[in-house]
């Protein structure tokens, strides 16, 4: 079984005093200490970033590590990021982010640790590499749509209620035939993905939802996902 579990915003990165979106992505492994692998490359490898994933991370029993690209730990990649339970991808410039991994050959390791049973995850840049096509700041001007990694089948947007041109933008983007029928996730929502699947949405703030965006002969259809609040007591 594959799994990945894409985050539109919240999660350690934003919400440091509130890690429920994190303690669901590890809870999903099974494991009491899984092996947790930050990819930072998004956000420059941010120093502040990294210390910040170790902080929550460790905090919640794992065994956390992270790989950078400008000082690699090891020639070896692959055995590396095999040997995780989890590998992570934080926020950032998804443009810049993808063209590294291309050039190291990440993009295929990570194909390869999916198969073999590794969750990935991530939030922002990490919430729409896996898709066929993302909604991205990561160039300057209007929102964009960046062909992603296509392991999940559509388009996706985070931040769907934390921008206020979000919304609109991949809207028309879809209603306009640039993207594909894709998903949306408001900051603290996030999607878990079974074998490319969506099989839950849950939650880390009661507003966050998902929502499914498609493209009809009467215009775009927006409809709410059901979505599960973890701290809900």
């Amino acid at each position: 079984m594959s799994q990945i579990i894409t985050m539109g915003g919240g999660g350690f990165g934003m919400e440091p005093d509130n890690l429920a979106l994190d303690r669901y992505i590890i809870q999903q492994t099974g494991l009491d200490h899984p092996r947790v692998c930050f990819l930072p490359q998004a956000s420059g490898e941010s120093l502040e970033y990294v210390v910040n994933f170790y902080r929550a991370y460790n905090q919640l029993g794992c065994r956390a590590s992270h790989l950078s690209l400008f000082s690699p730990p090891t020639a070896d990649l692959e055995s590396f990021l095999m040997e995780q339970d989890v590998i992570h991808v934080g926020g950032g410039n998804t443009k810049s982010m993808l063209a590294l991994w291309r050039e190291w050959g990440v993009d295929a390791i990570l194909r390869k640790a999916l198969d073999a049973g590794r969750i990935l995850s991530g939030m922002s840049a990490g919430c729409i590499c896996w898709f066929e096509y993302g909604l991205t700041d990561s160039i300057p001007g209007p929102l964009t749509a960046l062909p992603c990694l296509g392991i999940l089948k559509g388009s996706a947007t985070p931040h769907y209620d934390g921008e206020a041109n979000r919304r609109p933008t991949y809207q028309a983007r879809i209603g306009g035939g640039e993207m594909p029928d894709g998903v949306a996730y408001d900051d603290g929502a996030a999607g878990h993905y079974r074998d490319g699947q969506l099989v839950e949405v849950v939650s880390s703030r009661p507003q966050a939802k998902g929502y499914r965006i498609q493209r009809t002969a009467n215009g775009v259809e927006e409809t709410v996902l059901p979505t599960r609040y973890l701290l809900e007591s």
